[in-house]
C-alpha cells in the first residue's frame, strides 16, 4: 500500500469541505484556498520524488487487490501531471485573492475550485477506466458551476456550448467503457491491456479505440469538435479561465496518452495515423481562428486548440523522441498558457477591457507588465531560449525523423502564425498609443495589495518558463523517463497486477 498516492486527491476534497463549513467567513475561505493548494503542491512533489526513486506506485482501495478493486496508480507521467496541477492550483489561488469578486466568493468559488482540482488529480492517478469517467464528471460539474459564476448572458451562452459538447463526450466515453467491459470483463486499465493483448477481434478493438479517441478528443478540444472551448473560456472570470486553460484540456490529452500507449497499442499504423492528421488539423484550425480574433482571451483560447495539436502529434508519431516531446510540450504549455490568461486579467484590471482595439499604451505606463507578457508569449511561439523552443524542437525533429513531412510543415507554419498572434497582442495592447478616453472604459480602482497578489503568480510562472528554457535538462530527463514507461506498458501492468502468474485468467 502507498497511501501517499491518495493525498493529492484527498487534500483538495478536504479543503473544499472545510471551505463549506466556513461558508460565511470570507477570510477563512481565502486562507484555506492558499493552504489547500499549497498542500496539494507539496504532496504532489513528494509523490513525484518517490515515483522517480522507487518506480510505479500502486494503492488498492479498500484492501481489494487489482483487478477486483479500484486502484490508484502513479507512474512518472501521472505524478508529473499532478505536480503541474499543484503548481497551477496554487498560482490561481493566489491570483484569485486579488481578482475574484466578493459576490463570486459567496457563490462558492473556492469550494468549487478545490473540487475541480480533486477531479483533475483523480483523473491523473486512477488506474480504473470507469473511475476515470467518474473523475471526468466531477470536473464537468465543478467546471460548469465555475463557468456560470455571475450568470451573465455571455457566460450562460458559453456554458451551454461547453456542457453540451462535454456531455456528448461523456456519453460516448460511457458507452465505450460498457462495450469494453463486455469484451474483457474488467475495468482495471492494466488488466484491460493484458486481456486485450490475447484477443483476436481486431475489428471490434479498433471500433472501441475510435470511440475513446472521439470521447477524449472532445475533452482535449481536438479537431473537429473544438469550438466549445473558444466559445466558453473567454466568458468566465479570468481566474477560472486560467485554471481551465492550464488543466482541463490536458486531462483529455493525458487520457489519450494513457489509453493509446497502454490499452490500444495493437495497431498503431491505423489509430495513430488518424491521430496524426487530427493533430495537424487541430494545429491549423486553432491558429487560424486565433489570427482572426481581436479579443485578448479569445485569441488565447484558440491558441489552446492549436497547441493541443502539438501534444497529440507527439503521441501520434509514437516514437521515443516524439513521446518525450509530447510530455515536454504538455508541461511547458500548462505553465505558459495559464500565465498568459493571468496577464490578460491584469490588463483588464488596468484598462477595464479585453478588446485589443480599446487597449494600448501599457508599455509606457507599465513596462514591467510588457516584459512579463513577452516571456510566455515568445515561449508559446517557440522562440529560443524559452521553454517553448525546446518543446517545439523535440516534436518537429521527431516528425522529420519519422518522415511525417506534411504534418511537420504544418507544425512549423503554425509556429510562425502563433508568433504573428503574439505580435498582434503586443502591438495592440502594449506598443501603440493609448486610445482616447472616449474609446476606453475607465479602469476600476486597484489596491496595491490586490495587484501584488495578482502579480506574484505571474512572476513565478514566468520564472518557471525562463528556468525550463535556460536549464531544460531536468524536465527533458523527466519527460524521457516518462516516455520510456509509456513505451513499455508491461512495466505498468506488472506494477498493478504483479507477475504473470498473479494475473486473472
Amino acid at each position: 500500500m502507498n497511501p501517499q498516492i491518495a493525498l493529492p486527491i484527498l487534500i483538495p476534497l478536504l479543503a473544499g469541505a472545510i471551505s463549506l463549513v466556513f461558508w460565511r467567513s470570507r477570510s477563512m475561505q481565502r486562507f484555506i484556498a492558499v493552504a489547500g493548494t499549497a498542500g496539494l503542491l507539496l504532496t504532489a512533489l513528494w509523490l513525484l520524488t518517490t515515483v522517480n526513486r522507487d518506480g510505479i506506485l500502486v494503492m488498492n482501495m479498500g484492501g481489494w487487490p487489482a483487478p477486483f478493486g479500484i486502484s490508484l496508480v502513479a507512474d512518472l507521467l501521472g505524478a508529473t501531471m499532478v505536480v503541474l496541477t499543484g503548481i497551477i492550483g496554487f498560482a490561481v489561488a493566489l491570483f484569485s485573492l486579488g481578482s475574484v469578486k466578493r459576490s463570486h466568493e459567496t457563490y462558492g468559488y473556492f469550494p468549487l475550485m478545490h473540487l475541480l482540482l480533486a477531479g483533475v488529480a483523480g483523473a491523473f492517478l486512477t488506474g480504473d477506466i470507469f473511475n476515470l469517467y467518474v473523475w471526468f464528471e466531477v470536473m464537468l460539474v465543478a467546471s460548469f458551476a465555475l463557468l456560470i459564476l455571475g450568470s451573465e448572458k455571455a457566460q450562460m451562452e458559453g456554458a451551454i456550448k461547453y456542457v453540451t459538447l462535454n456531455l456528448i463526450s461523456s456519453v460516448v466515453f460511457l458507452v465505450a467503457v460498457g462495450l469494453l467491459y463486455g469484451m474483457v470483463g474488467t475495468l482495471n486499465m492494466a488488466d484491460i491491456a493484458f486481456r486485450l493483448a490475447t484477443l483476436e477481434d481486431d475489428g471490434m478493438i479498433d471500433v472501441l479505440a475510435m470511440m475513446f479517441m472521439v470521447a477524449f478528443g472532445i475533452k482535449a478540444a481536438a479537431f473537429p469538435l473544438f469550438f466549445w472551448l473558444p466559445a466558453s473560456y473567454h466568458t468566465a472570470p479570468v481566474a477560472v479561465s486560467a485554471l481551465f486553460a492550464g488543466l482541463l484540456t490536458k486531462v483529455g490529452v493525458y487520457a489519450l496518452f494513457r489509453v493509446f500507449t497502454l490499452i490500444f497499442n495493437q495497431s498503431p499504423g491505423y489509430t495513430h495515423e488518424i491521430l496524426l492528421w487530427g493533430a495537424g488539423l487541430t494545429m491549423l484550425s486553432g491558429v487560424l481562428g486565433a489570427a482572426a480574433q481581436y479579443e485578448f482571451r479569445r485569441i488565447l483560447s484558440f491558441h489552446i486548440v492549436s497547441q493541443i495539436g502539438y501534444m497529440i502529434l507527439g503521441l501520434a508519431l509514437f516514437t521515443p523522441l516524439a513521446l518525450v516531446g509530447g510530455v515536454f510540450y504538455i508541461a511547458h504549455h500548462i505553465i505558459v498558457k495559464t500565465n498568459l490568461f493571468l496577464i490578460s486579467g491584469i490588463v483588464q484590471r488596468l484598462r477595464g477591457t479585453y478588446e485589443l482595439k480599446s487597449l494600448g499604451g501599457l508599455y509606457q505606463s507599465h513596462p514591467w507588465l510588457a516584459v512579463l507578457f513577452l516571456i510566455p508569449a515568445l515561449s508559446l511561439a517557440g522562440m529560443p531560449p524559452l521553454s517553448g523552443f525546446f518543446a517545439k524542437f523535440l516534436v518537429i525533429r521527431a516528425g522529420l525523423e519519422a518522415g511525417a513531412y506534411g504534418v511537420t510543415f504544418i507544425a512549423l507554419l503554425v509556429g510562425l502564425l502563433t508568433l504573428y498572434s503574439m505580435i498582434k497582442i503586443w502591438a495592440e495592447v502594449f506598443w501603440k498609443a493609448t486610445p482616447s478616453e472616449a474609446d476606453v472604459d475607465p479602469p476600476p480602482s486597484v489596491g496595491s495589495k490586490e495587484m501584488w497578489l495578482m502579480l506574484a503568480p505571474v512572476v513565478a510562472l514566468g520564472m518557471c518558463t525562463l528556468f525550463i528554457g535556460l536549464n531544460a535538462e531536468p524536465l527533458y530527463a523527466l519527460a524521457e523517463a516518462s516516455a520510456g514507461q509509456l513505451l513499455d506498458p508491461d512495466r505498468y501492468i506488472e506494477a498493478v497486477l504483479g507477475d504473470t502468474q498473479e494475473k486473472t485468467p
